[in-house]
């Protein structure tokens, strides 16, 4: 087994921008690390669930997915596209609530977050079962992937926490470049851009 391609891997698909990092970055400059840590618990706590339904499912997710890829696509990239247009909107002048970012919403999040979901669904099988397949070295595999998803989304909350006072500075900005950034995520989950290529 290559570990450092391995982990090279896991890094850049778990820190570069997709949905629930967008939204943790959003959550910060809108509602606080404390929220935003709330969030990240619930997103990091499916990440490893996911990962352990990959690890012992694996076989069973491998046939299934070519059928469930299109619906996951269109609920997935529906969602983002929900995410975008309310950060778009929001109004930081009012008093919002802050129901918006909860642990239950990151956790449920992971399970439409199409990154997410083929991510947990290709790592294990991809990098690991090649050369380990007994549970308990899955396991350990899927706890060390955790913790790089983990460390992943305080980087996004430790970002907006540094750059707080920017991004209140020039609210309206951000909140659009965010939104623009979702709208992206959701094409891309979509399959619309490689309709639009081919």
């Amino acid at each position: 087994m290559n570990i450092t391609s391995f982990f090279i891997y896991c890094i850049i698909v778990t820190v570069t921008p997709g949905p629930t990092n967008i939204v943790i970055l959003s959550t910060v400059n809108n509602f606080g690390t404390k929220k935003a840590v709330e969030y990240t618990y619930g997103a990091t706590i499916a990440f490893g669930l996911l990962l352990t339904i990959s690890s012992v499912l694996n076989t069973m997710l491998v046939a299934v997915i070519p059928k469930i890829l299109p619906i996951m696509q269109v609920i997935g990239s529906s969602y983002i596209a929900y995410l975008a247009y309310q950060i778009y909107k929001m109004d930081t002048s009012k008093a919002i609530e802050k129901q918006n970012a909860t642990f239950m919403s990151g956790f449920l999040m992971q399970f439409i977050n199409p990154k997410v979901i083929l991510f947990t669904m290709t790592v294990i099988p991809s990098f690991v079962m090649p050369y380990y397949t007994k549970l308990s070295t899955l396991m350990i595999f899927v706890v060390c992937i955790t913790i790089i998803g983990f460390m992943a989304f305080i980087t996004w909350i430790l970002f907006g926490t540094i750059f707080k006072g920017f991004l209140q500075k020039h609210q309206k900005a951000v909140n659009i470049i965010m939104a623009l950034f979702l709208i992206y995520s959701a094409i891309m989950v979509s399959g619309l851009d490689k309709m639009i290529k081919g």
